[in-house]
């Protein structure tokens, strides 16, 4: 069983039990912890998860192949990744992400088209689909807690609030909203400060969904949603701001986005870059997160992004890194989706959850 011999050399802390598809039951860690147990239903998995395991192990759990007996998925995924960040990953897993890594370019290669159809892939979902977990105004980032009995409602606003003051807005400005989703935060934008705002988006559900809250704010004439590659846009503004959208833009890009926001601001402007981020240096797009999730998107490691900022040209004055705000974010809505589960399964299939 190659996938014992992967885990004898990943589980060194906790307690993780396999059953086999013949019944065996293999035990790996030292014992600390609460107990998890997983099953593996067919006999291939014992050697197939050995092979590119970020990708198989996944899948296995959608398929029903490997389930969670004892503890759950949280737990399991908990332990793998607090012990892979203390231990060497065993040869097979370096060698997959060395590949990844080499060829994570063209993983990342995101034309127009290619962008277009990786945002149908994951924005263009039903609407109701993401009623289940997102706040009402369906902010999809990260929210900001400043207090601990902060709902995700709260925090949301306070993200728009925050993020409103970071581009010391005043009335009159015209403001661009790259990745502006279901337009939550360009009619805030507008209503705070009085501002001319253009959303653009790669999701025809996104624009059709902002475009009819525009219309139906009266704030039509005042905030314009547009169905738009970023490198389509013209135009100059006082203030740019994308929250949301740069890990889709893929590395090999990182020079034009930025050159192209140099193009569009004006010389005194602003822009707000917010975007999820890796800490252990420039990396790659784990597997079944690009094959699932976010096709052709990619978390960056702050050097990769600084460096594109100042071959652009553009200046940066602030840097703010909101990891623990991201983490209650993600647990709210994991707990949000857990309670609605059966809509979610009623919308799409058990898979898809």
């Amino acid at each position: 069983m190659l996938f014992a011999r992967l885990l004898h050399k990943v589980v060194q802390e906790g307690q993780l039990t396999v059953i086999g598809a013949d019944g065996s039951a293999r035990r790996f860690g030292d014992g600390t912890g609460p107990a998890i147990v997983i099953r593996l239903h067919q006999s291939r998995l014992h050697n197939h998860l050995f092979f590119n395991p970020e990708l198989h192990v996944g899948e296995a759990y959608m398929d029903g192949d490997l389930t969670v007996e004892e503890g759950s998925l949280y737990d399991f995924v908990d332990l793998i990744m607090s012990n892979l960040a203390m231990v060497k990953a065993p040869w097979a897993m370096r060698l997959y992400q060395g590949f990844d890594h080499a060829f994570r370019v063209f993983q990342q290669y995101n034309p127009a088209a290619r962008a277009r159809a990786n945002a149908a892939h994951h924005y263009d979902l039903s609407g109701k689909l993401y009623d289940l977990f997102l706040d009402a105004d369906r902010q999809y980032s990260c929210a900001y807690f400043t207090s601990a009995s902060d709902s995700l409602e709260v925090a949301q606003a306070n993200k728009k609030r925050h993020i409103a003051a970071k581009l010391a807005l005043r009335p009159g400005l015209k403001v661009l909203d790259i990745g502006s989703g279901w337009g939550g935060l360009s009619l805030f934008l507008a209503r705070e400060a009085n501002a001319e705002v253009t959303g653009i988006t790669l999701s025809s559900e996104q624009e059709a969904e902002s475009n009819r809250r525009a219309r139906e704010a009266g704030m039509a004439n005042q905030v314009r949603f547009h169905l738009r590659d970023y490198r389509e846009q013209t135009g100059t503004f006082d203030r740019i701001v994308s929250v949301g959208m740069f890990e889709h833009v893929g590395v090999a890009h990182f020079d034009e986005y930025f050159g192209k926001i140099r193009e569009m601001l004006t010389e005194d402007g602003i822009a707000l870059l917010h975007s999820i981020g890796r800490s252990d240096g420039p990396g790659f797009t784990n597997p079944w997160i690009r094959k699932y999730i976010f096709p052709g998107g990619y978390s960056p490691a702050l050097s990769e992004v600084t460096a594109a900022v100042e071959r652009s040209g553009l200046f940066m004055t602030d840097i703010e890194i909101p990891g623990l705000h991201y983490a209650e974010t993600l647990r709210e809505w994991r707990r949000r989706f857990a309670a609605r589960r059966n809509e979610a399964r009623k919308l799409y299939d058990e898979r898809f959850c």
